[in-house]
């Protein structure tokens, strides 16, 4: 692969999933190579809190020690960021940014509570999460050629760090932030016909205005149970979504 087919992949990433995979690409190399203390990069409270060292949060969920771990993290990253950003949130990048934000700030909300001092793990979850939710009944394949409907994925997940990995703890809160998202943005008001509660902020779409001419692929919101006898009759049909397999 030349230089030239590597700027090309990666000019072509979207923007919210390039900026994220940058992130979580440089920091953790940077520590890697000694540039930056590791020590500097978690989350820490009284850090935080007592010795103004603000930029922990950010760089707690962006770092992780380097190795096989480490690989597949950004494996999934990448691959479901892009996702769900050529997909409901394609040509809006103000919206994806909200989620991305909303929960990454829950997150650390729990991990300066709970004294989780690495968020890779959870925010990558928490956004594979969401996705699955928006294509719950697509057909995704796993390892050893194991196949299922995405709604599992995240569980399957979680059961498998919970088995060989460190517990399953930071699959659980990504599933939990990523179903908070998921009611709070998509079922609540739709299903429920309860009250909006997430809006995405005015500056958001100043910074990152959308993009017309999108093509969407790769899941739709859940359309409301509450509006099916009027989109039948209008001849309108909703659905959860499409998405690609596992590795495509």
């Amino acid at each position: 692969m030349s230089s030239n087919d590597i700027g090309d992949w990666y000019r072509s990433i979207p923007k919210i999933t390039k900026w994220w995979f940058s992130g979580s690409v440089i920091i953790p190399i940077a520590a890697k190579l000694g540039l930056l203390n590791p020590m500097w990069l978690f989350l820490h409270y009284e850090s935080l809190i007592y010795k103004f060292q603000f930029w922990r949060p950010l760089t707690a969920v962006l770092f992780y020690p380097t190795g096989f771990p480490y690989l597949i993290n950004l494996y999934f990253l990448y691959s479901y960021s892009i996702r769900i950003e050529t997909g409901i949130y394609d040509g809006k990048p103000a919206e994806y940014a909200f989620m991305w934000i909303f929960n990454w700030l829950a997150l650390v909300i729990i991990g300066l509570v709970a004294e989780i001092y690495l968020l890779m793990d959870p925010m990558v979850l928490s956004v594979l999460y969401v996705w699955c939710q928006l294509n719950k009944d697509q057909i995704v394949q796993f390892w050893f050629g194991t196949q299922f409907k995405a709604m599992y994925l995240p569980w399957v997940l979680f059961a498998f760090n919970a088995i060989i990995g460190s517990g399953g703890l930071a699959q659980l809160l990504g599933i939990v932030v990523g179903h908070l998202y998921f009611f709070l943005m998509f079922k609540y008001p739709q299903d429920f016909g309860g009250a909006t509660w997430l809006r995405v902020p005015a500056i958001l779409y100043k910074w990152l205005p959308n993009r017309r001419g999108g093509v969407s692929g790769f899941g739709q919101a859940p359309a409301s149970r509450r509006q099916d006898g009027n989109d039948n009759a209008n001849g309108g049909r909703h659905a959860w979504g499409r998405g690609n397999q596992l590795g495509d």
